[in-house]
Order: structure tokens, then C-alpha cells, then sequence
């Protein structure tokens, strides 16, 4: 029977993982100082990057809700798998044994987690559905790619498949490599009936639907032959891998452009995410039978790094009635983003598919360089709905438009965007300056956009002064989360000295080699919350001969549990250097204060005591005090030329 994971195996796994290659999977990340990394939190909503990753130490931190951890917690609540599972995952993914209690050899097929079990399964349907494509069944699957330009290279980019005909192909071969049929239920590629399960999907083209991990979590299927009664195209049902509201076709692909180019392009199928991206539009994605919408919006945004600083996304749509609906759906969504949203709309009805098949890869580009911006496209849309050329039509369709001409993000093109509506309807300036000030007034739908959402920090609101991002300076977590400690107050200069120097002991423990150990086990922290962390550095550094990434483990098990999350914090704030000199040189210079500041209170009390002290009484007692002060003086005047 399967025992647990031996610890040491799961320190070896913890050590060996580069944190920042798996978050890099989920998160965009950018240098925030050496040896640091910021992006948008994926655990809640923000548009400022608070989120940090620190690989030297092995964790991740985020300063506006306090989420923290290392690579095994991260894939556990991004992938929403149990400890044992995410270290088994993380295990493979870098090629290492694991070892179990009591002479386990892993879990049996029957213990591994669901989820696990469902993502090998897909992986060996999808490895099949791309054979099968190679043979002489699926020549009505070549011609449907050939015919819309696509060769066998671009297949195999895409991961293109095919079906075979019949009612168990894919049942046989997943049956053949293990699966049990309650198994093969839970995945949605079989359909069931009075005589048990078959395959759903049968004489179609398959495209892989991918999360942004690029593990196959479902697939979509195109028909084929006029004998088929199913609907055109058929997508796997929801399950516990395939949620359609949070998947977008082609994240896998484009996901490293859309961080590098700040670009999202949203189409609306398969072919076109092909065509797209052949075509010279890596960014492209589509949704998978439903509407873009909030789920979507927050993998974008992360991607995106959507903080207001650039980045666009444009959504291509049919020119017909559908095409507009749909237009107008995503302009509702618009004010989720901080990126600029546009529509890039083919008047001929022409998909991206269609354009590069008639008019080759530029005619593409073209499309999504014509892009306008989708509040225009609104505000046009709905004039459309009305008759201009009577007094009454106008009327109605300013009431109707200028809500939308008042929920503009940006206050600078509303006024611009009020004379364009002015000009349209055919109406006095005034009016329409009246009409769109009334509807803000009144509150249109989203008119508050990005600045009602604030900064998305999960009821975190830092004291003034916190120094919250400021490197030495961060706040600690919210309020609650020290519940046995004060809350150190950042203005505090001792307060300040005394966490810039944990920063150091956590970040570089190198550097209390020596007589700089001595120095610092010897020192007094006035801040509660600062000393309990100090007196774990004190238990834990002795004969501890383990990497960073242990140290830090280390230092989290022996301090209080509410004190964890502040180690966290403290290791992965980004020290105010670019680098490795530099780093030397403030790691010295903040050391050196704070054995400065042990000496001079170290002097205050020998002060004292010689002031207390009978000096004709007690004259050898006196010497030795002066002896003592002499050197407590050489000492400090020492590690300032020393800094």
C-alpha cells in the first residue's frame, strides 16, 4: 500500500524546481530588481503587480492579499490538486523518484487523484487522435485542412487529430492502457447508452483544447460527412478539467506572445486561431462555445499584465447581426480591462479563416490593423438601430448612445467622443454634452469602469506611510494575520533597521559568516514580531548546512504560525540593488547598522551602570568599564570603515 512522500524527497523536489519556470506557466513575470520577479497576482483580482517571486529562495509573495508560499503551494491552488498530487507533478515534470514510508512505491492506479488520471487520459487520446489522422481513414479530415490551407506542418503545430468512424476506437485504446470505464466516464469523450459507453466523438476532425499549462483537458470536434446528425461542431462536456466559461483555445500557443507583445486578439473558432496565427497573429485565442466573458477576462488580464501601462485587446467578429450581438457583449466585459479594447469587424462577413484562404496572410493582418476601438463601434451599433432621418429617431438614439459615450474609461476622449455623436446625429453639441453628462450622473452601466474596481487587494488597506512596494519598507500582512503581534509601525527608524536586516539574514544568510554570526546572535530586537523571527534564526541556523530554499522552509516550521506568512514576505521583497556588488555592499552597510545600534545600546547600559557606580569604592570595577567602553568605541568605529 502507498505511504506518504518521504520528507526529504519532498525537500529535494522543493530545492530542484525552479519556482519562477512553473509560476511563468500562470503568470507574466518582469525583473523587479536582482534576482526578483513581479506580475499580477493569480490568486485575486489587481491592477498594480504585487505579486513576487523570488527563485534564490524558492517562494512567492504577494504584497496586496498576502497569499504566499512555495512552488508545491503554488501548484496546488493554481492547479486545485492535494499536496501529495502537486508534489508527485512536480516530481515528474523535473525527472525525479520519489520515494515513499514504509516502502510505498507510489500510489496504486486506484489511488491516484481523478484529475491526474483524467489529464494521462487525454494525453493518450490526444497522442491517438493525431496518429489516426496519418491514415487512410481520415483522407475526408487531410482534405478539409487542405482546403482551407492548412498543410501537415501546421496540423502538427496545432495538434490537429482525427476520429475514426465507428463506436469504440478511443474506448478500445484507453481501455487497452488501463482505464476502467467509470474512469473513462468522468472524462467526457464517451457518450453512454443501454449498452454502456461509446465514443462521442466519431468521424470528425479533433482539435486539442489546452489549458495554459498545455496539459489536453478536452477537445473539439468538426464534422465531417453529410451522414452525421450532430451538430456542426461538438466540444467535450463540462467536467472537472473542462470548464468552458475559463478556457480559451490557443492559450498555450500564445501565451508568451500575448505577455511580449501586450496583445490579446479574440476570434471566434478554431480555424481562425490557425489561420491568425500562420497568418503573422500569434496572440490569437478563441473562446470554446460560449461568450468571452469575466472567467476569460481574468487569464488575459493576468497575461496582459493589465496594471495601465499599454497593452490592447482586439475582438474580431462577424459583420453580421450575430457578429454585432456578439460586438456589443464584449463591450458590457470592456470595463473589466485596463488595456484598451477594440473590434476589428470584415464588412464582407469573412472570417480570419476565410481571409487567408481568398486573400493569403495579409489580408490577416490587415483586419486586425484596421481595428477600431470597441466603444465606437457601440456607439455606431446602436445609432443603427434607429431611424435618423426623423426627429424622433434621433431622440431615441441619443438616449440610447450616450450612456455608452459615458461609460468611456478615459475622461480625455469622452468630450471628443460626445462631438463624433453630435456629428453623427446631427444634433447641437450642447445636447449631446448634456445628454452624456446626465447618463454618467445617473450611473451607467460600468460608467465607474476600472476605478471601481480599485486596486483589487482583498480588503487590504496599508497604514499611510506603510511603505507598501518599497524595497526594506513593505507593510506587513492584513490586519489579523499577527494576531499575537503588534503591527510594526514602518516610520519607526529601529523598526525599519531591525526588518532590513531579518531581509538580509533570510535573503543572503551567507553573509553572518564568521564574526558576523557572533554579532547578530547576540543582538536585541526591539520589535516583538522582529525578535520572534530573530530567535528562530538563532534555533534553526547551528549545524543547518541546507540551500536557500530550506533555510527559508526552515525558518517558517520554527517561528509562530502567524509569523509564517511575514517570513515569506521578508525573503521575497526585493533588496534595493541591481547587482551582486551591489548586493555585497548593502547587505554590509545594513548589518553594519544594526551591530552599531547593538553597540550603542550596549554602551548606553555600561553608562549607566559606570554613572551608578562608586568609582573610589570600587576602582578595578571602574577601570574595567572604561576598558569595556574603549573597545565597545573601536568596535563601532570599526564597521564604519569597515561599510
Amino acid at each position: 500500500m502507498a505511504g506518504l512522500i518521504k520528507r526529504e524527497d519532498i525537500d529535494e523536489v522543493r530545492q530542484r524546481t525552479d519556482i519562477k519556470e512553473v509560476v511563468d506557466g500562470y503568470v507574466t513575470l518582469k525583473g523587479a530588481g536582482l534576482g526578483s520577479y513581479k506580475g499580477l497576482c493569480p490568486f485575486h483580482d489587481e491592477r498594480s503587480p504585487s505579486f513576487t517571486v523570488r527563485p534564490q529562495v524558492g517562494r512567492y509573495h504577494c504584497f496586496g492579499c498576502g497569499e504566499d508560499g512555495d512552488v508545491i503551494s503554488f501548484v496546488q491552488k493554481l492547479d486545485h490538486t492535494s499536496f501529495h498530487e502537486a508534489v508527485e507533478k512536480l516530481a515528474a515534470r523535473i525527472g525525479y523518484e520519489l520515494r515513499y514510508e514504509d516502502g510505498g512505491t507510489g500510489p496504486s492506479r486506484e489511488e491516484v487523484g481523478k484529475r491526474q488520471r483524467l489529464l494521462d487520459a487525454h494525453k493518450i487520446a490526444d497522442e491517438f487522435f493525431r496518429a489516426q489522422l496519418l491514415t487512410a481513414g481520415a483522407a475526408e479530415g487531410r482534405k478539409f485542412l487542405q482546403q482551407r490551407g492548412f498543410d501537415r506542418a501546421a496540423a502538427d503545430h496545432f495538434g490537429v487529430g482525427y476520429a475514426p468512424q465507428g463506436w469504440d476506437a478511443l474506448l478500445k485504446h484507453l481501455r487497452g492502457r488501463g482505464f476502467t470505464d467509470p474512469e473513462l466516464k468522468l472524462t467526457g469523450m464517451f457518450s453512454e447508452g443501454n449498452r454502456g459507453i461509446y465514443d462521442r466523438f466519431r468521424g470528425r476532425l479533433i482539435w486539442p483544447i489546452r489549458d495554459i499549462a498545455g496539459d489536453t483537458i478536452g477537445f473539439g470536434a468538426r464534422k465531417l460527412y453529410e451522414d452525421d446528425q450532430g451538430p456542426k461542431y461538438l466540444n467535450t462536456p463540462e467536467t472537472t478539467l473542462y470548464k468552458k466559461s475559463q478556457v480559451l483555445y490557443g492559450i498555450d500557443l500564445a501565451k508568451r506572445n500575448i505577455a511580449k507583445d501586450r496583445q490579446l486578439v479574440v476570434v471566434e473558432g478554431y480555424t481562425d486561431v490557425m489561420a491568425c496565427h500562420l497568418a503573422g497573429i500569434p496572440t490569437a485565442v478563441a473562446t470554446c462555445g460560449t461568450a468571452f466573458a469575466a472567467d476569460h477576462i481574468k487569464i488575459a488580464r493576468r497575461l496582459l499584465s493589465d496594471d495601465g501601462t499599454g497593452g490592447e485587446v482586439i475582438f474580431t467578429f462577424d459583420g453580421d447581426a450575430a457578429g454585432q450581438k456578439a460586438a456589443l457583449r464584449a463591450f458590457e466585459e470592456d470595463q473589466r480591462f485596463v488595456a484598451q479594447t477594440y473590434v476589428a469587424v470584415e464588412p464582407t462577413g469573412a472570417d480570419p479563416c476565410d481571409l487567408r484562404q481568398t486573400r493569403g496572410d495579409a489580408a490577416v493582418r490587415d483586419l486586425i490593423s484596421s481595428r477600431r476601438p470597441l466603444f465606437e463601434f457601440a456607439i455606431r451599433a446602436t445609432l443603427r438601430r434607429h431611424n435618423l432621418d426623423t426627429v424622433e429617431g434621433r431622440v431615441a438614439a441619443l438616449r440610447e448612445s450616450a450612456p455608452v459615450v459615458a461609460q468611456i474609461r478615459d475622461a480625455g476622449l469622452r468630450p471628443g467622443y460626445a462631438r463624433e455623436l453630435a456629428g453623427w446625429l446631427g444634433m447641437p453639441i450642447e445636447d449631446v454634452t448634456r445628454a452624456v453628462a446626465a447618463a454618467a450622473k445617473r450611473g451607467a452601466p460600468g460608467a465607474q469602469g476600472a476605478g471601481a474596481q480599485g486596486s483589487g487587494s482583498a480588503g487590504y488597506n496599508p497604514a499611510p506611510g506603510s511603505g507598501q512596494n518599497v524595497p526594506g519598507v513593505a507593510a506587513l500582512p492584513p490586519s489579523g494575520v499577527l494576531p499575537s503581534f503588534h503591527r510594526p509601525d514602518p516610520r519607526d527608524p529601529v523598526a525599519s533597521m531591525e526588518r532590513q536586516a531579518l531581509e538580509v539574514a533570510l535573503q543572503e544568510p551567507a553573509m553572518l559568516g564568521g564574526a558576523a554570526w557572533e554579532r547578530f546572535v547576540t543582538a536585541r530586537f526591539a520589535t516583538p514580531a522582529y525578535q520572534a523571527i530573530h530567535d528562530a534564526i538563532r534555533a534553526t541556523a547551528p549545524g543547518f548546512s541546507g540551500d536557500a530554499v530550506q533555510w527559508v522552509e526552515a525558518l517558517r516550521q520554527e517561528v509562530p504560525e502567524p509569523l509564517q506568512p511575514l517570513v515569506s514576505e521578508l525573503a521575497v521583497v526585493p533588496l534595493p540593488a541591481n547587482t551582486a556588488e551591489a548586493v555585497q555592499k548593502y547587505c554590509r552597510d545594513i548589518l553594519a547598522r544594526l551591530f552599531e545600534l547593538q553597540i550603542t545600546r550596549i554602551k548606553a547600559d555600561k553608562l549607566g551602570q559606570l554613572q551608578r557606580l562608586d568609582a573610589s569604592a570600587h576602582p578595578e570595577e571602574f577601570q574595567q568599564l572604561n576598558r569595556e567602553l574603549m573597545m565597545l568605541e573601536m568596535e563601532r568605529r570599526s564597521l564604519r570603515s569597515d561599510a
